[in-house]
């Protein structure tokens, strides 16, 4: 005989697919949010608002505004992560895949600001506060996120230890991730477009510097660390 799932069942089945549409509608309004006008200022009444709910539905889909913020950045770290993959194929010898890894890196990075800032905010928090207040689930898939853009990263560099193109005196992935986490703080260089100098002994002043000179910067020392003589 055929058997029938309960009616419960069907009814939390879609209460979960409701729950989840929800989710990713609020997400959404807040990449929209981040894209047009930064992340800095952005609360979550005006979030609720774009979605057309009221502030408590949004922490009944979120534990708070730094989960909310992490699911955000987990959008940016995908695109992010095509773009290096997308980058590192297109190139046949490890030099030249690095170069153009950290080249998408920071073209990415230019073209979306609210991403460097959502980065930098979630990264200057201590790990037991973000463990605090991120789930497991939203905190797994941010490190997911995270992870998948270093490991094209640190299989490039891998690869070029293999093959004797580079000579690493560290281990690829901490190389990895320090090379994002400086990617980052370039990227808000490039945003400031100013540098800081002294014209004499204690009496500073300010030059330009444009994005094109922090990418070709960024590449530049990627490159030195990997390829000098060990």
């Amino acid at each position: 005989m055929a058997t029938h799932a309960p009616p419960t069942d069907g009814r939390r089945k879609a209460a979960a697919a409701r729950r989840k549409a929800r989710q990713a509608e609020i997400i959404a309004a807040t990449r929209q949010i981040f894209d047009s006008k930064g992340v800095r200022e952005v609360q979550i009444e005006e979030i609720a608002t774009a979605v057309g709910i009221n502030r408590a539905i949004v922490y009944r889909h979120f534990t708070g505004k730094e989960e909310l913020f992490a699911l955000t950045l987990v959008g940016y770290l995908e695109e992010l992560h095509d773009a290096m993959a997308a980058a590192a194929a297109g190139a046949d010898e490890p030099a030249r895949q690095l170069e153009a890894i950290v080249g998408a890196f920071v073209d990415y990075g230019v073209a979306h600001p609210a991403f460097v800032d959502c980065a930098q905010a979630l990264m200057v928090r201590p790990g037991d506060e973000l463990l605090d207040e991120i789930a497991e689930g939203p905190l797994f898939k941010l490190g997911r996120g995270i992870t998948s853009c270093l490991t094209v990263l640190s299989e490039t560099l891998a690869a070029g230890v293999d093959k004797g193109a580079f000579h690493l005196t560290d281990d690829p992935i901490l190389l990895a991730n320090a090379l994002y986490a400086s990617g980052l703080g370039a990227l808000q260089l490039a945003r400031l477009g100013i540098l800081v100098s002294e014209i004499a002994p204690g009496i500073p002043t300010v030059g330009e510097i444009s994005s094109e000179q922090v990418r070709s910067y960024m590449v530049r020392s990627a490159l030195a660390l990997v390829t000098a003589a060990a």
